[in-house]
């Protein structure tokens, strides 16, 4: 063996014991699946990934996803030895309370840590959106002679990956589009965590992402370092497909239960260790072992690295002399900034002259009122365009032969959406957002918490939030869903009330930089409120104001989010005409209400007025907070049904009636 092949080996055994030791040292994690992709790896990130360990955040570095998240100590041994800011005694601290190296790779605690994973098939996924924003962006920016946005994305990913349903999708509607600086590597060892993958997988991977349209590199020798970085080199050179590259490797190599699923998910305990190391032939002692010239070769990436992004940055250079606005633009939205004055397209969107109106038609307005004045935001439906308003008129689709459009068709696919979205922001340069049916939503769930947890800006659009939306009946009538989504944290969902309030918080979505938003709209039409004689629709922002009131001194407060504001206020005046000191909220938003300084909620809700109604057209779960023990709440007790809105509202009770009946009630 030559002295170079050596080196590669013993940094391939360094990879693996850095992650062997890290599990055992915690007494927890998933040490076989390390010591079965270090090779792989290892090929990908020496030979192929360009990356700047010094600047993590280089605009044009090379994406890479460890969709695999269990793996994570091979994430982190790979980042401490190229030289990121993760020391050993990180590594050491695997697992650990505050450590930068928990149990799964969380992204904005490790530099280098591309995104959140381990729940599986999210990376495979999230990976296609990454793809797509660079092929917009490239298209975008790019001229003759500058290809300024011009990377890869990498991804290894499992036979969990593949199982998981998110990943069909994702396969689906990457090889549509023809993503072509999309590469996985796929650890393929036939093993999981109840045992052999033929139990549950035995599908011809490569016949099926051929079916997809995908370029199939394999089946290849995992442990080949040289096939793997050749089989590297063919995908790059296929520019019309994305890429699988179908490695075989052998889970927990070198252990005393190798290629067994006792490896996948504990630590080999101190004499499997020790057997291991003698096996490879790599020291007992002392753990977190790196030798002086693996620290010295894998740490070659960090002047590697500088060498990349000084020259992309002497190419940006020449660019920013030659398309001066063009660059500013591209650093502003890579940064995540907005445009001077971008909002001045809301200003007067509506008014008391914009009579009745679903807010899903106002969404689809505000949207169209933003072209040019937000030009990266970028997205669409799960085939629901035209009933979610989603689309951007006159703006050109994203397809395989069009990268500049922003419009996308993501197919009946809401589960991949979301992760495609949350990709999109991961990679930066664009605000992406999504469409479908509030009830759909169940589907979407994984990445939209993903997406909180990893604080990135995406705006989901759900419309026929409600029983409102009539014939369709109880399957497509969301009742749960609100508050299902309140309960993610980080997640501000917000319901507005009209036109006014819908534009509003559009501006919300758009302006928050540290999480999603959720934009719930109606299918039916709702009155477009007189903002001269009620309360601002900018106290959207503080996720709720006061309307209207009969009296600075209520006897009773009402409170409505979305349709049921108009049922609200309409009580609130009725009860007015009778004498009852009235006031009425709206509530679009909890997260933002419940994030204002204490003086402000209790401005809004005072404590002394115990006598409170909340009316939305949802489970009813939730809504004690605002209204106290002494409040009532009219809401969904059960399943919709088809028949016309109006009907509907009638017969569960939704109506400005029985508010009134509830707030007398109340009052005595």
């Amino acid at each position: 063996m030559s002295d170079s092949k050596k080196l590669e080996q013993q940094s391939i055994n360094t990879i693996r014991f850095l992650a062997v030791d890290g599990v055992q040292q915690a007494n927890s994690g998933h040490p076989g699946a390390p010591m079965g992709m270090a090779p792989m790896a290892y090929s990908l990130w020496n030979k192929h990934l360009s990356h700047n360990p010094k600047n993590p955040d280089w605009l044009n570095r090379d994406r890479f996803i460890l969709s695999a998240g269990h793996a994570s100590m091979l994430l982190y041994s790979l980042l401490h030895l190229t030289g990121y800011e993760l020391s050993i005694d990180e590594l050491k601290n695997f697992r650990q309370w505050e450590s930068k190296t928990p149990g799964h790779p969380e992204h904005g605690e490790a530099p280098g840590v591309e995104m959140t994973t381990g729940p599986l098939g999210q990376g495979f996924a999230h990976g296609v959106g990454m793809a797509m924003a660079e092929q917009f962006l490239a298209a975008r920016f790019n001229k003759p002679g500058f290809d300024i946005v011009d990377h890869y994305t990498y991804a290894i990913v499992s036979d969990g990956d593949l199982e998981e349903g998110v990943s069909a999708e994702a396969a689906g509607l990457a090889g549509t589009l023809k993503l072509g600086k999309l590469i996985y590597l796929y650890d393929d060892n036939k093993i999981q965590i109840d045992g052999s993958t033929e139990k549950v997988f035995t599908e011809d991977v490569a016949a099926r992402f051929r079916a997809c349209h995908w370029h199939v590199v394999g089946p290849i020798d995992g442990f080949d370092v040289d096939a793997v970085a050749a089989a590297i080199e063919e995908a790059k050179a296929e520019k019309e497909k994305p890429s699988i590259i179908i490695c075989k490797t052998i889970i927990g190599y070198g252990a005393p239960l190798e290629n067994t699923s006792k490896v996948h998910g504990s630590p080999l305990g101190p004499e499997g260790v020790v057997s291991a190391k003698e096996k490879l032939g790599w020291p007992k002692e002392p753990a977190f072992f790196v030798p002086e010239e693996v620290a010295e070769h894998m740490g070659q990436a960090v002047s590697q690295g500088k060498e990349a992004e000084e020259a992309w940055q002497q190419k940006f250079d020449s660019y920013k002399k030659e398309f001066p606005e063009l660059a500013e633009k591209f650093l502003s939205q890579m940064k995540g900034e907005l445009p001077a004055g971008w909002d001045e397209a809301l200003t007067g969107l509506f008014g008391k002259d914009s009579g009745a109106q679903a807010t899903r038609a106002s969404s689809g307005t505000t949207i169209n009122a933003l072209i040019g004045k937000v030009d990266n935001l970028m997205g669409g439906s799960a085939d629901l365009a035209g009933s979610t308003k989603t689309m951007q008129k006159e703006r050109k689709e994203f397809s395989a032969t069009e990268r500049s459009g922003p419009n996308v068709h993501f197919g009946v696919r809401e589960h991949v959406m979301g992760s495609i979205a949350g990709g999109m922001a991961l990679h930066g340069g664009v605000i992406p957002y999504t469409g479908t049916f509030l009830t759909f939503s169940d589907y979407m769930r994984p990445p939209m918490r993903l997406a909180a947890l990893m604080k990135q800006r995406v705006v989901y659009v759900f419309t026929h939030d409600s029983i409102g939306l009539g014939e369709d009946g109880p399957t497509h009538q969301p009742i749960e869903h609100l508050m299902a989504l309140r309960t993610i944290p980080n997640l501000n969902v917000i319901r507005p009330s009209d036109a006014t309030e819908t534009a509003q918080s559009w501006k919300a979505a758009i302006e928050r930089k540290d999480g999603p938003t959720v934009l719930v709209f109606t299918r039916q039409k709702v009155a477009t409120i007189d903002r001269d004689e009620h309360g601002k629709a900018e106290g959207l922002h503080k996720g709720a104001y006061v309307l209207w009131e009969s009296d600075a001194n209520p006897e009773v407060i009402i409170i409505g989010t979305g349709s049921e504001v108009e049922i609200a206020l309409e009580a609130g005046k009725e009860l007015a005409k009778g004498g009852t000191k009235t006031r009425v909220v709206s509530m679009p938003c909890w997260e933002l209400f419940d994030g204002q300084p204490a003086e402000y909620r209790e401005k809004v809700l005072p404590k002394a007025v115990r006598a409170r109604v909340a009316i939305e057209a949802g489970v009813k779960t939730g809504w004690e907070r605002y209204v106290g023990l002494d409040g009532t709440i009219i809401g969904m007790d059960g399943f919709g049904a088809s028949a016309p809105a109006e009907v509907l509202y009638e017969k569960f009770g939704l109506t400005a009636e029985c508010v009134v009946q509830a707030a007398k009630k109340l009052i005595g």
